[in-house]
């Protein structure tokens, strides 16, 4: 039979295009020869002259993984299993002395490399270690990042059986200034609405259009799983984490992460909607992490326990059986799943144990495997195998419920579970110890079995997305891709329409273009940031004071202005104070929701859960303890605007991270506009009326913060919501327009039922 293909040389590689088959890519110089059989192309990673079943892309997925897991090594195994800590690249600046990186054993400073050379650890894991599984935070520039993927690839097709590297990212796409990628990233990427600023649009097409275009993007530079969406339902006001869900509305957020999944996952054109254009998602966090007691955090001890005062747990799996699990696309399901570091605390009826999620076989292996039947990988949150800090504030290890155990001990217990893949893990000695552990306690027979039921499914992934076909990125058509003029477009059309109008007094906006405005600045006292550092106190010049300057004539004081605009944030607090702890009380104090100093008079006499190798006693309440948030002079500022203005228009416009009382805010502001992160010339086309508000509040704001007390951490809209001047209710659903109240179609779909 005739050749069926042909060759074509790129930068750094060549592609071979088979007639009616997927084009391979291969690296210059690469030991992988490839085969002609039955006159087609396929890479002979083996270098056996053969054509094995995993190697012949005319098989199933589902039979080349099976073939590639009984065929690698448990070494090989362990390392699919790990799934590395975040890479900066270049591993440059300050932030290197975290994340590290290095090069030639110098910094990137020092090295004089390319900024999209591996460092000395990507080398290591990758050969060493045989990590295929990478995440990637900071990138430089698309550039780099399709060059370093390359070549990571090529490393990766010339090692072992030559199974490519699966890169993955969180969100990215974000178009706030405090967007999680803003810091670290430089790639020209389209900026969206993020998760509840999306459900803000109460629009599930929109979703499944950003998921469309970002995971074209994704795979421009070299990304084949997303972890994301993050679709707790977000019960807890005080969640720190509240801004990345599609809320607390249980059918929006199953629509949304439906749209979401099917987005990215689904390659046009495909029989069964996986292929090249495809990627894989990460559905966070199972079951659900939005019920962490009075707002705290798992990513730190003082904030591991997940408590169920309403009973509610049930409801929040639904946005996973009903959702994730159950997707209208050809792909069916989301590829993987990731629980979330809580203690699910009481819910283990089985064994009685409260350990993290991915240490509980009741919630793993009995819940999701073989009740729920999901097959897909499931991967640790990061970092819940390391050993935990030196105090309740510190961000370490997250190894809630099994502190005791070593770190081998903790693989070999989550391995038990049903967990698939340890997040944040580069090193594969101590998957091997638990390795150990399995066959001494199992059977090496029982063992093999459990570690390649975990290659398949990891490996399944992998040939779902193309990349034993062709991992390699052309340079051209990455820069074509990413930031292109239609997603940019698109993306922005997200950030409008998901910005809430909640008071348009006296129809205070729009406001007239090149009218003279006063924008005070802030000031921010210091708090524990996400690191769980000090940030010191700050003097923050607001992002929409600059882009103000292309719509207004921004003036000095507020006496000489036609209006002010007061650019302004949610409250700011953290759970826990260290001063507490070290002056004698248990360290806890109330997450506050408002601005001024908060007593919780009304919180639980005694906390739900407790217990943490740090602290010999089990009680948690904050009881009438104090807490003000670190942004209070946000609120001065409006009200020194209101008093200072003279009856002129105070235009008040929060970034909103949490619901927060706006009983404070709300007198002060003729105008008041909420946004969940978008880019201030968003907010600036509303205010003059270049775009119509068209969003809905995706969540209920407070009346005070007893209400925020007295609701259960699990269950959805049990607030007392903020009533303003006007005679509106703040509550899930309500926004405006510049002609009154908004009642569509998205009102009659997403409605509220209560009690």
């Amino acid at each position: 039979m005739g050749q069926k293909w042909k060759k074509e040389e790129k930068d750094g590689y060549f592609l071979v295009e088979n007639g009616d088959g997927p084009t391979l890519g291969v690296a210059t110089g690469s030991k992988v020869e490839i085969l002609t059989v039955d006159g087609y192309a396929f890479k002979d990673f083996l270098g056996s002259g053969e054509l094995a079943p995993y190697e012949d892309w005319r098989l199933s997925y589902e039979e080349r993984a099976k073939d590639l897991a009984g065929r690698i090594s448990i070494e090989d195994i362990a390392g699919l299993m790990l799934y590395s800590a975040h890479q900066l690249i270049p591993a440059k600046g300050p932030r290197a002395a975290v994340f590290g990186g290095t090069y030639g054993g110098k910094s990137y400073e020092e090295s004089g490399v390319e900024p999209w050379e591996l460092t000395d650890q990507q080398k290591e894991f990758t050969v060493k270690d045989k990590v295929r599984h990478v995440l990637v935070m900071g990138l430089e520039s698309t550039e780099t990042a399709v060059r370093w993927n390359n070549k990571l690839q090529a490393l990766a097709e010339n090692s072992g059986f030559g199974i490519p590297a699966n890169n993955s990212s969180d969100p990215r796409h974000g178009a706030g200034s405090t967007a999680e990628y803003m810091g670290v990233t430089g790639e020209d990427i389209s900026k969206w609405a993020n998760g509840i600023g999306l459900s803000a649009t109460f629009d599930p097409s929109l979703v499944k259009e950003f998921g469309e275009m970002a995971s074209a993007e994704y795979r421009a530079l070299g990304i084949t799983t997303a972890l994301s969406p993050q679709i707790d339902l977000a019960t807890e006001p005080r969640w720190m984490r509240f801004a990345d869900t599609f809320g607390e509305h249980t059918q929006m957020t199953i629509d949304m992460a439906k749209a979401y999944c099917d987005g990215f996952q689904t390659t046009q054109e495909s029989g069964d909607g996986w292929g090249k254009d495809s990627v894989n998602t990460m559905v966070k966090h199972f079951p659900g992490g939005g019920m962490c007691e009075a707002g705290r955090d798992a990513h730190y001890a003082y904030g591991k326990y997940a408590v169920y005062p309403g009973g509610n747990f049930k409801e929040h799996l639904k946005p996973f059986t009903q959702g994730a699990f159950s997707l209208d696309g050809k792909t069916g399901k989301a590829g993987a799943v990731m629980p979330y570091y809580t203690i699910s605390y009481g819910i283990d009826k089985k064994n009685g144990e409260n350990v993290g999620n991915s240490f509980s076989q009741s919630l793993i292996r009995d819940l999701l495997r073989e009740e729920l039947g999901y097959e897909g990988v499931v991967c640790t949150d990061w970092g819940i195998t390391h050993d935990i800090g030196e105090a309740e504030e510190t961000f370490a290890g997250k190894c809630w419920g099994v502190e005791g155990l070593t770190e081998a001990q903790r693989h070999f217990k989550a391995l038990e579970a049903g967990v698939d893949q340890f997040g944040g893990n580069n090193a594969v000695a101590p998957v091997m110890e638990a390795y150990g552990m399995y066959c001494e306690k199992y059977g090496k027979e029982a063992a093999d079995a459990r570690f390649r039921q975990s290659a398949y499914r990891l490996l399944l992934n992998i040939f779902r997305t193309g990349l034993f076909e062709n991992p390699y990125l052309d340079l051209e058509k990455s820069l074509q891709t990413v930031g292109c003029q239609a997603f940019k477009e698109k993306g922005y059309e997200s950030q409008l329409k998901s910005v809430t109008l909640l008071k348009n007094k006296g129809h205070a906006l729009p406001l007239q273009e090149g009218i003279k405005v006063y924008i005070p600045d802030r000031h921010i006292k210091s708090y524990l940031n996400f690191m769980s550092m000090p940030t010191g106190d700050k003097e923050v010049t607001p992002a929409g004071k600059k882009a103000a300057a292309e719509y207004f004539q921004v003036v000095d004081t507020p006496e000489e202005a036609d209006a002010a605009l007061c650019f302004v944030e949610s409250p700011i607090s953290v759970g826990y104070e260290p001063q507490d702890r070290k002056a004698g009380g248990n360290g806890y104090v109330p997450i506050t929701l408002q601005y001024r100093p908060y007593q919780a008079v009304a919180a639980r006499e005694h906390s739900l859960a407790g217990g943490d190798p740090l602290e010999d006693f089990t009680d948690r309440s904050y009881r009438g303890k104090w807490n003000t948030a670190a942004n209070e002079r946000d609120l001065d500022l409006v009200e020194e605007m209101k008093a200072r203005m003279g009856g002129k228009p105070v235009i008040t416009v929060v970034a909103l991270k949490n619901p927060m009382v706006m009983a404070e805010l709300e007198p002060c502001s003729d105008a008041l506009l909420v946004e969940y992160g978008v880019c201030p010339q968003a907010v600036l086309d509303i205010i003059t009326g270049k775009a119509k508000p068209q969003g809905l509040l995706p969540l209920q704001m407070p009346a005070n913060m007893e209400t925020v007390e007295n609701q259960k951490e699990d269950v959805a809209f049990d607030m007392e919501c903020y009533q303003d001047g006007e005679g509106h209710t703040y509550d899930f659903g309500f926004g405006m327009d510049f002609d009154g109240v908004i009642a569509d179609e998205r009102t009659r779909r997403y409605t509220v039922k209560k009690g």
